[in-house]
């Protein structure tokens, strides 16, 4: 049985990632030494202390509320890529992107943040965006919708944007992890939208996708951490997902890639216009 979780809970959970950026993340933030900031898998994939130390304060807070849940983060992951096998049927597991957009906050630049999402029995049911510059959060539960919420509690639901031809869409493409061919027939197609760009952070750009700012993302890489809260915050907002080959979305997927529109009849549109070899005519 898929265990709910409600919005005290979700806010509660919401609370511990602004302490974690108040202790860990904006302390270190343009103040980083050369010896905390190292890479991963390659010289793009970057990690930082602040990362590590967020991450470590998320999950031991979370731990001590939720002492059965399984705690999946990117940071302990990336050290132990096992541990992506241990959460996919529990029945409550939190998966934690400490730092969204390392490299911006690497490089200083004011855009980043920090997701968590609440997954049971492979279903996510709830998850939270947290801006610690803006100092507020993009919450979503399943079935209750998504919202903005601000520290003083104002709420302000999010929709995702009316429909538009192709030729008036904006785009949040990221193509880094997109193979040949498929990475240069994109590459060739996003000039039939009206903008196409990436902030280099997925946490910001879900959220401006669920409030209606753009119109489609697209993503070639599915590490959990940088989608399960995103999803539901879009699906919540009313938007339409699937991979590319149009079958549905799971948390525990690792390929596939995923095209994100406001509805079906827009995902099918951007679908042709983006990653077919010749695009149809406008």
């Amino acid at each position: 049985m898929i265990r709910t979780f409600s919005r005290d809970e979700i806010r509660r959970v919401a609370a511990i990632l602004a302490e974690a950026a108040d202790a860990e993340i904006l302390p270190r933030f343009r103040h980083l030494a050369a010896d905390a900031v190292r890479t991963k898998s390659s010289p793009q994939d970057l990690v930082t202390d602040a990362d590590e130390a967020a991450e470590r304060y998320i999950g031991e807070r979370l731990s001590r509320l939720y002492p059965g849940a399984v705690i999946l983060g990117e940071e302990a992951c990336s050290r132990n890529p096992t541990l992506l096998n241990v959460w996919i049927d529990a029945e409550l597991a939190f998966v934690i992107d400490p730092i969204d957009g390392t490299r911006n906050y690497v490089a200083g630049l004011p855009l980043f943040g920090v997701m968590v999402g609440v997954v049971s029995r492979g279903e996510i049911v709830a998850g939270v965006i947290y801006d610690p510059m803006g100092r507020d959060w993009a919450i979503a539960v399943r079935g209750e919708g998504a919202w903005l919420e601000t520290p003083q509690g104002q709420q302000t639901p999010l929709a995702v944007a009316a429909p538009v031809p192709v030729e008036d869409m904006i785009g949040l493409i990221s193509t880094q992890h997109l193979e040949p061919p498929l990475k240069g027939i994109v590459h060739r197609n996003m000039a039939r939208l009206a903008l196409a760009n990436t902030l280099h952070c997925s946490a910001h750009e879900y959220r401006m996708i669920a409030g209606g700012h753009a119109h489609i993302l697209l993503y070639g890489q599915l590490m959990p951490w940088d989608h399960v809260a995103g999803w539901l915050l879009h699906h919540e907002a009313g938007g339409y997902c699937a991979h590319f080959d149009g079958s549905p979305y799971k948390p525990t997927h690792r390929s596939g890639g995923l095209l994100y529109a406001p509805d079906a009849g827009s995902w099918k549109v951007a679908r042709q216009a983006l990653l077919e070899e010749t695009a149809p005519e406008a």
